[in-house]
């Protein structure tokens, strides 16, 4: 093995070796949440924390635990890198089998060599399958009893819309489309690119996702940052760190809202119809910030990134500093909890769960930069009349064992025909789906809608107000 080789390995080892003797924080985790966040003075060292959880898998028999009243079962098993979940009318599932794209500009240096270790033994780094794969449930049993290849030859796929009879797919790279048939359980025609997305050598966040309109007019596109704050330069970070709106009928499209480091998760929420998503922030100042985020939309909206963190707290590691361009920077609306690795959302609209109704249903991937680790579970965040109303709950969570070892990571949410929750597991290899304890199973069809009049939420639990848990 040559010495070139050698020195990255050793530097990871000397890495991961002083990372373990890292402070962990003095804060509740709790403080990280809501509409008003802790924000501490920022902490620099010369290496960062790094609290990885290995990636592990669920022993036989095991399985995540779900909130009081509620049961989970496996959905799907033995996948390849489910991240991202897609719920057609007729109740089929799309789930995109994928992962990072070779991407050797992004593992260059000492740095680099031990970012990519980190991923790899978090459960990342795999040769993508670049593969949709449909799931159908036939007998309304909760498990998927049919499996086929929907679409394959993508590359390291992720969001999926349908509009019409046409299939939207976000590759890493460029927006595709297909056409697409009801009750089709593969495609087979060759599909054609709509535009290209920002990608390369150096492709640092790849995810792309893609969600339509109510009016099926529009398209937009979440392409994150090319780093983690600027330091492979601004100049790489043309077109990246914003949410795209692809005008279908001209073709046209225009950044819609930006400053927004790595946007993942889009839904539209029932009371308002506004468009809000889930953004994972900045590493590297700390254990205790910057916290993940959930926010409205705004459209020309400018969130900050990355001369500014949550509003206008200065970056210093930015240079340049643009204050011109900070005054302008909008404070996101929610907290989502340091180093949480939240992804997925989706709201919740159907009838079957009533205490989850018109509030945010969020994928948390889970820390490698905080001590102790933070997310690695799905939680669901109250609304009334449009906005968060109270502290988060947890939904799924047990995704860690004792030892600290990922026995799965959730990512992509949806919901199902019957009103069921569905997560994607990309650890586990599975999605899971959590329903109501002893329920029935009703054949008859929830679908989602996006009318602002959906019914207000009554949560059959009370968690504290987020007035009451900023006093």
């Amino acid at each position: 093995m040559s010495a070139q080789f050698l020195l990255p390995l050793a530097g990871a080892a000397i890495v991961l070796a002083l990372s373990g003797c890292a402070s962990p924080s003095r804060s509740p985790i709790s403080d990280s949440y809501g509409p008003y966040p802790h924000l501490p003075e920022p902490k620099s060292s010369l290496f960062p924390t790094v609290n990885i959880a290995p990636a592990k898998g669920w022993p036989a028999g095991t399985m995540p635990t779900p909130a009081p009243g509620l049961k989970v079962q496996a959905f799907a098993k033995e996948l390849q890198h489910p991240r991202w979940l897609y719920v057609l009318p007729n109740g089929d599932v799309l789930v995109a089998e994928t992962d990072a794209p070779p991407k050797p500009d992004d593992s260059k240096g000492i740095r680099g060599k031990i970012m990519k270790l980190l991923m790899k033994r978090a459960g990342s780094s795999h040769q993508s399958a670049n593969r949709i794969s449909l799931l159908r449930d036939r007998n309304g049993d909760g498990v998927a009893d049919q499996k086929t290849i929907f679409l394959q030859n993508l590359n390291s796929p992720f969001g999926m819309a349908l509009v019409g009879n046409t299939l939207y797919v976000a590759n890493t790279d460029a927006l595709m489309r297909f056409p697409y048939q009801k009750g089709a359980t593969q495609i087979t025609a060759s599909g054609s690119k709509v535009l290209n997305l920002p990608s390369g050598s150096l492709n640092h966040h790849w995810t792309k996702n893609v969600i339509a309109n109510p009016a099926g007019s529009k398209l937009y596109i979440t392409v994150g940052s090319n780093s983690n704050v600027a330091e492979n330069g601004l100049d790489q970070e043309t077109g990246r760190a914003l949410i795209m709106e692809f005008d279908i009928a001209s073709g046209k499209t225009r950044p819609f809202a930006t400053g927004l480091r790595n946007p993942n998760g889009m839904d539209w929420q029932p009371q308002s119809g506004m468009l809000w998503t889930v953004v994972n922030e900045r590493d590297e100042i700390g254990n205790d910030l910057v916290p993940d985020y959930l926010t409205s939309v705004k459209d020309g909206a400018f969130y900050g990134w990355p001369y500014s963190y949550y509003g206008q707290h200065v970056d210093t590691r930015i240079k340049p500093q643009n204050p011109e361009l900070v005054a302008r920077a909008i404070k996101p609306d929610y907290a989502l909890g340091n180093h949480t690795a939240s992804l997925g959302l989706t709201f919740y609209t159907a009838q079957l769960m009533p205490q989850y109704r018109s509030g945010a249903l969020i994928g948390q991937h889970g820390s490698w930069n905080r001590k102790p680790h933070s997310g690695y579970k799905v939680i669901f965040v109250p609304f009334q009349n449009g906005q968060p109303s109270r502290m988060p709950q947890d939904v799924l969570s047990g995704f860690l064992n004792d030892q600290g070892e990922a026995l799965g990571r959730p990512v992509g949410v949806a919901v199902d025909r019957f009103g069921a929750i569905l997560v994607a597991d990309d650890v586990g290899n599975m999605i899971w789906r959590v329903s109501p304890m002893g329920a029935m199973i009703d054949h008859r069809p929830v679908n989602k809608t996006i009318s602002p009049a959906s019914a207000s939420q009554q949560p059959v639990s009370s968690p504290p107000t987020v007035e009451q848990a900023a006093k």
